[in-house]
């Protein structure tokens, strides 16, 4: 965000007006939020953010151990999410091999 800080000065300050009023009107312990604000990191995969959320939970209280069992549902919940959206999306293989789907991406007419 170095950048926007230097050029759209106004965009960064809303931001952190946005992570104040989060912190101001949060309704879970902080563990919990370093814990979501964890596995949101990874999928995202957000280096910076997976580094500061991993050390924010340490400092809540969480352990490796809890933090490892967050890791790994996330891996799974994303993995299962990725996998049920891509069936969906390629449920129409046969028609597709067939060339009876059109996608507007490509050019093709819908």
């Amino acid at each position: 965000m170095r950048m926007l800080e230097e050029f759209f000065p106004e965009f960064t300050t809303k931001l952190d007006e946005i992570d104040k009023l989060y912190a101001d009107a949060r309704t879970i312990d902080e563990k919990t939020y370093q814990f979501i604000c964890f596995a949101l990191s990874i999928k995202a995969r957000s280096k910076p953010c997976v580094l500061k959320h991993f050390k924010g939970a340490l400092e809540a209280g969480a352990t490796v151990k809890e933090l490892s069992y967050i890791f790994a549902l996330t891996m799974r919940e994303a993995a299962g999410a990725d996998d049920c959206w891509t069936h969906d999306v390629l449920g129409d293989w046969k028609e597709i091999l067939e060339g009876n789907v059109s996608c507007s991406c490509c050019g093709d007419e819908d």
